[in-house]
């Protein structure tokens, strides 16, 4: 698998523990100094992060990727964009699929791609 392929594997990875509401997969795949920026502006680090969407308001059902290009710097570094659909419930029981950009960056530490940082919106109309 090359770089790219393991840091679409990683992404594919973090999107499933989201649907899967799993806090510790979740947090297995990202670095001890993640950041993250949401489609709203609101800034979380790794804890509030993984607090959000795995004991929150929303229920994840499934992200999926699509237009994914990766930009590998000295194989250590990536960064990936592309569009992001959310499914997802809300506290009022109502299902929404939301699209936005989204931009990762994944650091490779030993034989793992973790994420570092990541921002997603705005939010794509209809």
């Amino acid at each position: 698998m090359n770089a790219e392929q393991e840091v679409i594997a990683a992404a594919l990875e973090r999107a499933d523990a989201l649907a899967g509401g799993d806090p510790d997969r979740l947090r297995r795949l990202l670095h001890p100094d993640f950041h993250w920026t949401s489609h709203l502006g609101e800034q979380f680090d790794r804890e509030d992060y993984v607090r959000s969407n795995t004991a929150g308001a929303i229920t994840w059902k499934k992200q999926s990727l699509t237009g994914a290009e990766v930009v590998v710097v000295g194989q250590q570094v990536a960064v990936l964009r592309c569009v992001a659909a959310d499914d997802v419930v809300s506290g009022e029981s109502v299902r929404s699929t939301f699209r936005m950009p989204m931009t990762q960056t994944w650091v490779k530490e030993g034989d793992r791609r973790l994420c570092l940082a990541g921002h997603a919106g705005p939010r794509l109309k209809g």
